[in-house]
């Protein structure tokens, strides 16, 4: 599968695997930006993309700036649509006691590419039982 990308920013890069078989794409910001702690921006990366149809894209955390500053995204896993050909943004918070500093290149997020299921709905007067019941938060134990 081809992922199609265009640059509309000089800083912009294109989102790579770090490693052969890795789930994830690293994202990279194409902009500076000073995260304070318990402020959230949305970082531009400079980058419109076309996905192919019954796919969408995942932007997820990376687990190093989350254990080392407290940077983690909000809405996530943010989904994006196959259809949205707007510039891709990535709402970042900052959980940690200091200032963050991002600056172009900085590789910010992941993005899981992952398949699409469109269903039709239905409603109905009752629902089937299951083992498991109405059980629900909680309710297999801590």
């Amino acid at each position: 599968m081809t992922i199609r990308f265009k640059k509309i920013h000089p800083a912009a890069v294109l989102p790579v695997y770090a490693h052969p078989g890795d789930a994830g794409m690293d994202v990279c910001a194409c902009e500076t930006a000073t995260l304070r702690p318990g402020e959230r921006k949305l970082i531009r990366t400079g980058l419109l993309m076309e996905l192919p149809q019954a796919t969408e894209a995942q932007m997820r955390p990376r687990s190093g700036l989350a254990l080392k500053h407290g940077i983690t995204l909000l809405n996530s896993p943010g989904t994006i649509d196959a259809g949205y050909r707007g510039e891709l943004g990535v709402i970042l918070i900052n959980l940690g006691d200091e200032p963050f500093e991002i600056h172009p290149g900085m590789r910010i997020a992941q993005m899981v590419i992952a398949p699409v299921l469109n269903v039709d709905t239905q409603e109905v007067s009752e629902v089937s039982e299951s083992a498991r019941g109405t059980g629900g938060f909680g309710s297999t134990g801590t």
